[in-house]
């Protein structure tokens, strides 16, 4: 994988983790009934008009830049954020499960705050180590990237 499509995989999942974190969080309200299956939708349509809207304002940036049409460039700019809708796929799947009632919408909702926190941190030290930084720099650099995971989760604490 070359490195400009690395950098372009890595800001999309990041992106669709920010994404089904904040979604998660924001949609599992305390005092609600629990509707997993319709929260799993919100993410899963949330995450695909975020990708349509992301490919398609590149497709007219480069419309402005080139002063051009882009022609079969739009349909191949929005299928290229597919990471992000892929980021959001364990956070679906667990809020199914808990649709399936395998569990309750609030363990779902924690395990994928839980997760997609810990993917942070594996993408963050994972671009790093990519980019030719020691292990400890990469460490470090997964760990700030985690903590948009953690800023997310403690939001979450407060606002319930």
């Amino acid at each position: 994988m070359s490195r400009h499509r690395q950098e372009r995989w890595l800001f999309r999942g990041i992106y669709g983790l920010v994404l089904a974190s904040a979604l998660v969080a924001a949609l599992d309200v305390p005092g609600e009934a629990a509707e997993p299956g319709q929260d799993a939708l919100w993410v899963l349509l949330t995450a695909l008009a975020a990708g349509a809207a992301h490919g398609y304002a590149h497709v007219i940036a480069q419309r402005a830049a080139v002063a051009g049409a882009a022609g079969s460039s739009r349909l191949r700019a929005v299928l290229a954020e597919w990471p992000l809708v892929a980021a959001v796929l364990p956070t679906v799947c667990l809020l199914l499960g808990a649709e399936a009632q395998w569990w309750t919408e609030q363990t779902a909702a924690d395990v994928a705050l839980l997760f997609n926190t810990v993917a942070l941190f594996a993408l963050g030290t994972w671009a790093a180590r990519a980019a030719g930084l020691g292990r400890l720099s990469s460490l470090r650099s997964g760990a700030l990237d985690m903590l948009i995971g953690l800023l997310i989760i403690a939001a979450d604490a407060l606002i319930e």
